[in-house]
């Protein structure tokens, strides 16, 4: 199948769209695809060969975070350009209704088209703005995928419609693997704890993990929390207490596979996040590897963990509660077993052998569906004016 993908986020700055669009291009590569991705990119920097670059993108506000997109009539003609050169059986668009490339490959694409929404907020600007531009070109998306419940009802609630819930892909065997690295594995009386995420975005939590650290720090003084992602932490760190500035170490932005070998080191993995989370993809790459979970209550997250049933959860935005789940785990260490082991059988169920199936089976639904319409008679005003036209052979 000749298929075209197309990322709104710029492919140079690491992000979770940016990752399932490009792990899903290269699972279907490797299956025997014909697949092409189409994002904002530095034409400079060292590109995938399944890429195109529509432009380099520019920093935006967007959603209450900083996205970076490309618009304008440069981007629209290369929109135009890809698509006309493509030949595409089918066209993804990943967030159609982010003011970026996606946007403009759904008004000019004429192949059948699937989108996937990422997002889940209760008010979304995007989506709310968007509404009436998409309209008229609702039409063309044949069908639609939600990564989550939450993404599913965000989209039910400003465009209507149903959707597919397909949720997002992780290469399961890659995190289970994983080497685990001497200076970040725990020990009994001095174990370790992780976090991942941009340390200077607000909604990821980490102030609430640094203060919930004392509380751990009071029951086990020699542990450590790992931190890992891109940003800027002096702020915050010097605003705890030296003994937790001390504890915690910041290793800034890492590779998928340090990423991986920390997750499988550690005692137990932190996602305290506050909220605008439409899955947990990162609580899925630490079951996988085998890190006990805890995460804050947000639904997405609860869906992810089987309702509690696989990770321990707290109450968002308690550092108390926090402290609390994080001491209890680590006092026992039967139950972190227990998790890592329920933890790794539920990771199963989002590895890219399952999610691309998936995702397949709704591209060749769509297609099915445009061949059955191909083959339909004329109907409507140009039906009955070949009726009147004697000789064409239409009874």
């Amino acid at each position: 199948m000749r298929i075209g993908i197309v990322c709104p986020y710029s492919w140079d700055v690491p992000g979770g769209v940016q990752f399932h669009v490009r792990d899903l291009a290269e699972v279907f590569i490797a299956q025997g695809h014909d697949v092409s991705v189409l994002a904002p990119a530095d034409e400079d920097s060292d590109l995938p060969p399944y890429l195109t670059s529509c432009g380099r993108a520019v920093p935006v506000r967007y959603n209450g975070s900083v996205a970076r997109l490309t618009f304008g009539p440069v981007t629209s003609a290369r929109v135009t350009r890809w698509l006309e050169t493509g030949g595409f059986d089918v066209v993804h668009l990943h967030e159609p209704v982010t003011p970026s490339v996606s946007l403009m490959a759904l008004w000019a694409a004429e192949e059948p088209v699937v989108a996937t929404f990422h997002t889940s907020t209760v008010r979304s600007r995007a989506m709310h703005a968007a509404n009436p531009l998409l309209r008229p070109s609702l039409e063309k998306i044949r069908a639609r995928i939600a990564v989550s419940e939450d993404a599913a009802r965000t989209v039910h609630r400003h465009l209507g419609g149903d959707t597919y819930i397909i949720p997002n892909g992780v290469h399961v065997d890659a995190f289970d693997v994983a080497p685990r690295r001497p200076e970040w594995t725990g020990t009994p009386d001095a174990p370790t704890l992780a976090f991942l995420g941009r340390v200077d975005e607000p909604r990821k939590g980490l102030e609430v993990a640094l203060a919930a650290l004392p509380a751990v720090l009071d029951a086990h003084p020699r542990a450590r929390l790992l931190v890992a992602g891109p940003g800027e932490a002096d702020d915050l760190l010097k605003r705890v207490e030296p003994r937790v500035a001390a504890a915690t170490v910041v290793l800034g932005a890492v590779s998928d596979a340090d990423k991986a070998s920390l997750l499988r080191s550690v005692d137990a993995y932190l996602a305290p996040h506050l909220g605008g989370e439409s899955f947990g993809i990162v609580l899925v790459e630490a079951m996988a590897a085998g890190a006990p979970v805890v995460a804050s209550d947000l639904s997405a997250f609860v869906a992810v963990l089987d309702g509690g049933r696989v990770g321990v959860t707290f109450e968002a935005g308690s550092a108390a509660a926090l402290g609390d789940a994080v001491v209890g785990l680590l006092a026992d260490p039967a139950r972190r077993e227990h998790l890592s082991r329920e933890g790794r059988d539920q990771a199963r169920t989002f590895d890219w052998s399952r999610v691309s199936g998936q995702v397949m089976a709704v591209y060749e639904t769509v297609l099915e569906g445009a061949h059955a319409e191909l083959a339909e008679p004329p109907r409507g005003l140009w039906s009955r004016f070949v009726r009147s036209v004697p000789g064409t052979g239409v009874s």
